[in-house]
């Protein structure tokens, strides 16, 4: 079951996002001061994190709109812990994403992630869900660790 994120979900969120290989142990202080932020309602009704409950957290995503822009969001973060990965959760989140977002009115969400070899499943999952290679910007994150960026059209009224 998919639903928002609520307080009570913040430690499994930041397991969630070191077990799925996202962060490291100790790089979780900004997720958490983010996911701390839009719970509290500090960065606006539109920053949403949402959660996939099976008996506790099993997934989370964050998304929020492009600023200055008009119908331009971004998924931040999708993650699923890794004995619940393959079983289409990941999707499920996406797609759930996608209809919150152009409910709101989203043209476009835009998705980011590296471009190692070692994110090549991660690029193969946003192609899967319909999502093409946008933009690459070389060295983004460190030497040799491009910035790759997906997008997906939304259709009109999803």
């Amino acid at each position: 079951m998919i639903r928002p994120t609520s307080p009570e979900d913040t430690a499994a969120i930041l397991d969630l996002a070191v077990s799925s290989g996202l962060f490291p142990s100790d790089a979780t202080a900004e997720v958490a001061g983010v996911l701390a932020g839009c719970l509290d309602g500090g960065m606006g009704p539109d920053h949403c994190w949402v959660t996939d409950d099976d008996g506790g957290p099993v997934g989370v995503a964050y998304f929020a709109p492009e600023r200055m822009t008009e119908g331009t969001w971004n998924l931040y973060m999708i993650a699923v812990r890794p004995d619940r990965q393959r079983q289409g959760r990941g999707a499920a989140l996406v797609r759930h994403v996608e209809q919150a977002v152009a409910a709101r009115g989203a043209r476009i969400l835009l998705v980011e992630t590296s471009g190692l070899a070692s994110f090549e499943r991660t690029r193969a999952f946003y192609r899967k869900c319909g999502y093409d290679e946008e933009a690459r910007i070389r060295d983004f994150y460190k030497a040799g660790d491009d910035k790759v960026v997906f997008r997906k059209a939304l259709p009109a009224g999803d």
